[in-house]
């Protein structure tokens, strides 16, 4: 892993910011330099939060420009589509299908785009679609689909061993929490 670049996006509450620490704590114990910056936005409000994390030697800088994400990492599909600008030519898209409305779709003022998943498998990109949502569940929480969609992008980064994304696991989630992200992230792994 010589240097990688990694969107993390979502709406708020979907824990991109917890996929974020858990990441760079991976990628940390691996011995690598790692810069997170995060924005917020609207994020109390069901907004966009994007997270950027870059992983490598010598990291002088967090922020990941349009054109420069080697992975997408996106907790909903609108939220995969309105970042896709950032993703590098050839690079992978790892999106849960889950829909979550925007304001102005609640509102009524806009409807929700149609097809999206589709539109990106069309698209000269790796996607990777799941139903995180419906995994997490089943695993015991809703909240664990962010902990679901980092095994996905775990079993694809094989330069951090499996051992370490569990020491890293620890290191960010409440013990009272860990046996049913443990569950998510290793139903995540063999998607």
């Amino acid at each position: 892993m010589d240097g990688l670049n990694i969107l993390i996006v979502g709406v708020g509450g979907q824990g991109t910011l917890l996929a974020s620490k858990f990441l760079g704590a991976a990628a940390a114990l691996c011995g690598k330099d790692v810069k997170v910056s995060e924005v917020h936005g609207m994020s109390q409000r069901g907004g966009s939060v994007v997270t950027c994390v870059k992983i490598g030697q010598c990291i002088a800088s967090p922020i990941i420009d349009e054109g420069e994400a080697d992975v997408i990492l996106a907790f909903e599909q609108l939220e995969a589509m309105r970042w896709l600008p950032f993703l590098k030519k050839g690079g992978t898209v790892i999106t849960n299908i889950q829909k979550i409305n925007p304001m102005p779709v609640v509102s009524g003022a806009e409807k929700y785009p149609e097809h999206l998943i589709e539109i990106l498998r069309k698209s000269e990109i790796t996607t990777i679609a799941v139903d995180a949502l419906r995994i997490a569940e089943e695993c015991g929480s809703a909240k664990a689909v962010n902990v679901v969609l980092l095994g996905v992008l775990a079993s694809k980064l094989t330069e951090i061993p499996e051992s370490v994304w569990y020491e890293s696991l620890k290191s960010v989630i409440p013990a009272k929490l860990y046996e049913i992200n443990e569950k998510a992230f290793q139903k995540g792994l063999s998607v």
